[in-house]
């Protein structure tokens, strides 16, 4: 089912000095020489649309630095004045929207611990009534869609038309080389679900330090997102919050320009006839494979009503063992990705227990209407 929002396209709000649309600034305001400064050489390169920056962060533990405060919004008022750059920050709260609006901010972002509450979200959706001022909403912390989806339908009901998401990635026990894990998926599944909402990528929060951030870019463009936040200090070494993955403007300069921007279409025949042609084969093979698939659950339906006359449990460890190992081999053999078989094979696995623990139930479970039935006609 389609996500219905009421939105503008990004062009009509944002105007692009150079693709991609870039949004980038310090990770806080730390002081007004800091941001001034860093703003002008950012102007500089030609490849900013938006400047941002951190006025009030949400930290972890209490005294950290939550930023400077009210007094960066003057800073970033100056900045918008001296560079002609259009001005971004991030609101928690009521209070921080009124500041942001009555200082002439332009964009407002909800950071990702916000999404994660909808009370916050609806405190700052209350306080967005009869504005219009364009909202991007990062996804919450953890990896739930749905939250996500509620805090964009949130903004959207309080009248916000001008409307993104910014995905920033999410937070996974897991060790890897990332900050926050991407998972794309999440991601394609909310374009998908309303594909005129425009995503812009947050590579710096993704990746956690700097080194990875054109690969990410790189990849959150191949992908289709419509723009880009990376945060950017004059001097990142000595950065008040998340120093590691803040590049200086001249850094940033360099990725831009190493990007190989592609479109979502093209024009050219030739390449249109031999794509649809291509996926007209996918088609045929998808069929095919759906097909195997149902003679599978077919054949785990019947395995499922032998071990339920046999007295069997549903769970095999040592068959399941070696279904992974054959299995995988053979992929690898294949060239298959280890990653997406296993993937695969759990979801296959998944769905055998599912229909088997069904095959197993329904004896009780029919046994259990009877009974209430019973019960209901005795009283």
């Amino acid at each position: 089912m389609k996500l219905q929002l009421n939105i503008q396209p990004l062009n009509s709000w944002i105007s692009v000095k150079n693709e991609p649309l870039l949004i980038s600034g310090p990770c806080s305001a730390e002081t007004e020489e800091q941001l001034l400064s860093t703003a002008h050489l950012l102007a500089a390169t030609g490849k900013v649309s938006v400047l941002r920056a951190g006025i009030w962060k949400p930290r972890t533990r209490p005294g950290e630095f939550e930023g400077i405060g009210s007094i960066g919004l003057e800073w970033l008022k100056r900045a918008k004045a001296e560079t002609g750059l259009p001005t971004a920050v991030e609101v928690a709260n009521a209070k921080h929207v009124e500041e942001a609006l009555a200082a002439g901010v332009d964009i407002l972002w909800i950071g990702a611990r916000s999404t994660v509450n909808p009370f916050t979200v609806q405190e700052i959706a209350d306080a967005l009534q009869g504005v219009d001022i364009p909202v991007l909403v990062k996804n919450p912390v953890n990896p739930d869609l749905q939250l996500w989806i509620g805090a964009l339908e949130r903004i959207n009901k309080a009248g916000i038309t001008k409307l993104g998401a910014i995905h920033r990635g999410f937070s996974s026990f897991e060790k890897s080389a990332f900050r926050n894990e991407p998972m794309w998926e999440m991601a394609i599944q909310l374009k998908t679900l309303c594909p005129e909402l425009p995503i812009i990528n947050d590579p710096s929060h993704i990746c956690g330090n700097r080194d990875l951030i054109s690969y990410v870019a790189q990849k959150a463009l191949d992908l289709d997102m419509q723009g880009l936040m990376i945060e950017s200090h004059i001097d990142p070494s000595v950065a008040w919050t998340d120093a590691k993955q803040q590049v200086t403007p001249a850094a940033l300069a360099d990725i831009v320009n190493n990007f190989t921007l592609r479109k979502p279409e093209s024009k050219n025949e030739d390449f249109t006839d031999k794509l649809a042609d291509l996926r007209a084969q996918i088609d045929k093979i998808d069929d095919l494979v759906f097909q195997k698939l149902a003679e599978r659950m077919g054949i785990t339906q019947k395995i499922g009503e032998y071990k339920r006359d046999n007295g069997v449990t549903i769970l095999q460890v040592n068959r399941w063992d070696e279904i992974m190992k054959k299995r995988t081999a053979f992929a690898k053999a294949l060239k298959l990705d280890l990653n997406f078989t296993e993937k695969l094979l759990e979801l296959i696995h998944g769905e055998s227990i599912r229909k088997q623990t069904e095959i197993m139930n329904a004896g009780k479970a029919e046994e259990g209407i009877a009974a209430e039935a019973h019960a209901e006609a005795k009283a």
